[in-house]
């Protein structure tokens, strides 16, 4: 599902970005390693900043980026056109993944699977398009931080079988992507980080 008006305010606004850049991304090279040369997938990727993060500090060589939101597809597009065609943004579903069977080296979720109604199907999805030994970078949003007042107040996701980090890293494993102890929680547990390998 598309994000409403607030939290596409709270996922595009600099603060946001530089904790992807200045905190996240260098947790998620701890836990999962670089991507230095890799072919990378970005599912849910806003106005582009986790992809411009993948290409600068994680070291991909090449992105498709991909969002539902026609105008987020706008904003990224403009933003990420200085890497030419080492980037392609697309309007995309993280539940259909337009690859093939083992085309990338990474999948990134910058937030995006707890917006999913079936995020078991794009877990999948990241599990299909992965090659063996591929990576998938998660930073997600729990089950107990989406029924906080705040959440359930002003931001817009689904109703039913939200994860906490435990079913999603088991959902993940189960799909063929080995997390084993690279993950942790953040804030109360509201946030997880981790990485898993595609077997």
């Amino acid at each position: 599902m598309k994000l409403n008006s607030a939290e596409r305010a709270l996922m595009n606004n600099p603060v946001r970005a530089l904790v992807q850049r200045h905190y996240e991304a260098p947790l998620l090279r701890r836990l999962g390693g670089g991507c230095e040369g890799a072919e990378a997938i970005e599912i849910g990727c806003g106005r582009g900043v986790g992809t411009e993060i993948a290409m600068e500090v994680l070291g991909a060589k090449s992105v498709l980026a991909l969002d539902l939101d026609a105008e987020m597809v706008d904003l990224a597009r403009s933003r990420l056109a200085r890497f030419g065609d080492r980037v392609v943004v697309r309007a995309g579903d993280a539940c259909e993944i337009p690859a093939g069977d083992n085309s990338a080296d990474v999948v990134f979720d910058f937030g995006i699977v707890h917006h999913i109604p079936d995020w078991r199907r794009a877990v999948s999805e990241v599990a299909r398009v992965l090659r063996p030994g591929g990576t998938f970078y998660f930073e997600e949003v729990t089950r107990h931080a989406l029924e906080r007042w705040a959440y359930r107040r002003f931001l817009a996701h689904p109703e039913f079988d939200r994860f906490d980090a435990r079913q999603f890293v088991a959902a993940v494993e189960d799909a063929g992507i080995e997390v084993g102890g690279r993950w942790v929680t953040r804030i109360f547990g509201d946030f997880f980080i981790g990485a898993g390998k595609a077997n």
